[in-house]
């Protein structure tokens, strides 16, 4: 029996595709995407309600703490690392916004997974990015979560809003509000990523995680105002990008940001965001260079 052999030059080469097939392209996985999460997400207005349940323990901890310093109510009289009180109960509510928008579970182990498993081949040989991939299922997962939990968060702060004794924050403040928690999604998710292409030289990163996710924990601001860390541990926090995952958002809001100073802290996070992004790419890029995959 004889055998023909192909010349892979007898195929031409596919032609790129153009902007508007790559957006057809994106609005496609982000309709789907969504469309899925809506589908069996319908637990999220009950789980996040739950979620709040242990503020009331930060309100009894921090009344507590209040109380020993004789400001229970949280006057002026007397305040920690610039917070009173009141302060400190809607930051904590603030910071459950902030950690909403920038926590992205699973991504970093889930990128890793493929790549060891050899799932990654689907987007080597589709056309189709798997960042942009990633980006867009998140961005679904995020829309469907404040679709569906948006009624419990008006809830509590409706019944928290004494705290707020600032009232609503200006129009430029609340701006800048909203900007600090779409560059904390962004910035969350690259950090993520990033991490998760380590997969490509080595077969675990759990542990690696793990150590970046505990020190975001406690430098994000997510366990108390990073004012309240020594003035020499601080200087070199407000450099790191863990602030603006938590921290920053909540004290823009309660205009805990001098205003001279909040548009140079909110440059410096779009810095910290083109920087993962650049790193994630080229991350990703080398990786793929020294990728190897055997099978179906």
């Amino acid at each position: 029996m004889s055998s023909v052999t192909v010349p892979v030059d007898d195929f031409p080469p596919l032609p790129a595709p153009t902007l508007g097939q790559r957006v057809a392209v994106w609005w496609m996985i982000l309709k789907t995407s969504l469309g899925e999460r809506l589908v069996y997400r319908g637990d999220f207005a009950l789980g996040t309600l739950m979620r709040f349940l242990p503020i009331i323990t930060q309100i009894f901890l921090w009344y507590a703490v209040f109380d020993s310093i004789g400001d229970p109510e949280g006057s002026s009289a007397a305040e920690i690392g610039g917070f009173g009180f009141r302060d400190m109960v809607a930051y904590y509510l603030l910071t459950m916004i902030a950690r909403a928008f920038s926590s992205m579970p699973g991504l970093a182990s889930g990128i890793a997974q493929q790549i060891r498993e050899g799932e990654i081949k689907r987007f080597l040989i589709q056309p189709i990015d798997l960042i942009a991939f990633l980006l867009l299922t998140r961005i679904a997962h995020k829309l469907a979560y404040y679709a569906i939990a948006v009624a419990p968060f008006a809830l509590v702060f409706f019944l928290a809003r004494d705290y707020f004794v600032g009232g609503w924050p200006s129009l430029p403040v609340f701006l800048a509000f909203c900007g600090s928690l779409v560059m904390g999604f962004l910035i969350g998710f690259f950090l993520e990523a990033a991490i998760g292409m380590i997969g490509f030289w080595f077969l675990e990163v759990s542990s690696l995680l793990f150590v970046i996710m505990l020190f975001s924990f406690f430098l994000s601001g997510h366990m108390f105002p990073l004012t309240m860390l020594p003035e020499s541990v601080l200087t070199v926090v407000n450099w790191l990008p863990f602030k603006y995952l938590a921290y920053f958002p909540a004290a823009i809001f309660l205009e805990k940001i001098p205003e001279e100073e909040l548009a140079r802290e909110m440059w410096i996070e779009a810095g910290w965001l083109v920087f993962f992004i650049i790193l994630c790419r080229i991350a990703y890029a080398r990786g793929v260079k020294r990728y190897s995959g055997f099978g179906g």
